[in-house]
């Protein structure tokens, strides 16, 4: 079992700009695509996904002001803010994740095999949305057996999650072949932002108001370009938290660069799934009838390329760190939550189709939700890494106990009947 559990830390610390290439390359030689071209395709695919992560660091990097602004306003916060990444990484070390692994990828092809699924997940990184609950049962109820059933269970929800989006996915963002498999954001986020847009219907003179920033360079010139508004609205975040000018241009330019680059980059990542997606379907029709689709699931980043999702971060990035100010009783300060706040637009956007006040408005719902139930399981998600190889010392938060439904169903759970 300690082997099993090295390898696949191992695998996991090369991370998902290493693993994807492997994982598409394999891809492409199980739908019969000759080794070269299925080797570009994973290379493409990985190269484009390290673009996007630089990118998404040149966003952090230019906000930072922003936050050390807000962040000086306050103190008193007893609970460190660690991040996903250290949670997720530490999820691994539960004694049922070797296991887990490889029934996960079981059970995703058997459902495949037998037609009750269509989505074929790829995105091994973020299994730990389907660990980090399964960890938290195991810590708070210690059951190892319960917390590997979490898991899987979890994961097979991600599938029809997935499934259930596919067709609006890939119209939207233009991402043929593929879903978001996320299940934290496909499970939370998209229904919580489409019920909004529900009660947003019903609101007279609102539910009329549709900007779209696809169209707006059409209606404005380049007062509608990306890169001007981009600039515009770090400018005005640069004002707000009075920054040097100096650095307010900085700002303004560094959200610009963001809304510029993601699009590129998640094009450079399309050159490597369409060939993959075309040998995919072509594969399936043969084998399984010519009414056959399957969708190749992936992280929920391939959808910021829309420039929606990069406007209303930026606008929520202060908003957020605000909540630490806002609501009774906070216990720790966002800075680890910052990071996901690009990925929580992405459903929001996808459920108002492109809006940007509706997309803002869901946005800024999801990210008071998310903080609100951070703060609110702060024991749990302390209790959770307390049996786990990461060594922590007093209380901590991570934002997967806000955002991933399965860990806020399980606090919920914990905290109403005592256990």
């Amino acid at each position: 079992m300690d082997i099993l559990l090295k390898a696949v830390q191992a695998l996991l610390n090369m991370g998902a700009v290493a693993l994807l290439p492997i994982m598409i390359c394999i891809l492409g030689l199980v739908f019969r695509m000759k080794f070269g071209a299925s080797l570009k395709a994973g290379l493409m695919v990985g190269i484009g996904f390290q673009g996007l992560s630089l990118t998404v660091g040149l966003l952090t990097a230019t906000i930072e002001p922003i936050t050390q602004y807000y962040q000086k306003m306050g103190s008193g916060f007893t609970a460190a803010d660690i991040g996903f990444a250290a949670v997720g990484g530490a999820s691994w070390t539960v004694p049922f994740a070797p296991i887990a692994v490889p029934l996960i990828v079981i059970a995703n092809f058997i459902l495949l095999r037998a037609g009750l699924t269509k989505v074929l997940n790829v995105d091994i990184w973020n299994y730990i949305h389907f660990l980090i609950p399964g960890a938290l049962a195991y810590a708070l109820w210690g059951n190892a057996v319960l917390g590997l059933a979490i898991t899987v269970g979890l994961s097979i929800a991600a599938l029809y999650a997935g499934q259930a989006i596919a067709h609006k996915w890939q119209d939207f963002f233009g991402l043929d072949g593929t879903t978001c498999s996320t299940l934290s954001f496909t499970t939370f986020m998209y229904p919580l932002s489409w019920g909004i847009n529900k009660l947003i219907d019903h609101i007279p003179g609102v539910k009329d108001i549709d900007i779209d920033m696809n169209k707006l360079e059409e209606k404005l010139g380049f007062f509608g370009d990306p890169a001007f508004v981009g600039l515009i609205v770090g400018i005005f975040l640069g004002l707000l938290t009075r920054q040097a000018p100096t650095t307010i241009f900085g700002i303004g330019m560094g959200i610009a660069s963001v809304l510029i680059l993601i699009p590129r980059m998640v094009s450079i990542m399309m050159e490597g799934l369409t060939p993959i997606g075309n040998a995919a379907s072509a594969y399936m029709k043969k084998h399984m009838g010519e009414d056959a689709e399957l969708f190749i699931g992936m992280d929920v980043a391939l959808g910021l390329g829309d420039p929606a999702c990069i406007t209303c971060t930026a606008i929520c990035i202060p908003i957020t760190i605000l909540f630490a100010f806002i609501i009774p009783n906070m216990v720790y300060f966002p800075i680890g939550l910052l990071g996901i706040v690009c990925y929580t637009t992405v459903m929001c956007v996808l459920a108002s189709k492109g809006n940007l006040l509706r997309s803002l408005v869901c946005s800024i719902a999801s990210m008071f939700l998310i903080t609100f139930f951070v703060n609110m399981f702060v024991p749990e998600c302390t209790k959770m890494l307390s049996v786990t190889g990461l060594k922590i010392q007093g209380m901590v938060a991570d934002g997967s106990f806000g955002y991933n439904l399965g860990t806020v169903i399980i606090c919920f759970i914990s905290k109403l009947f005592g256990m």
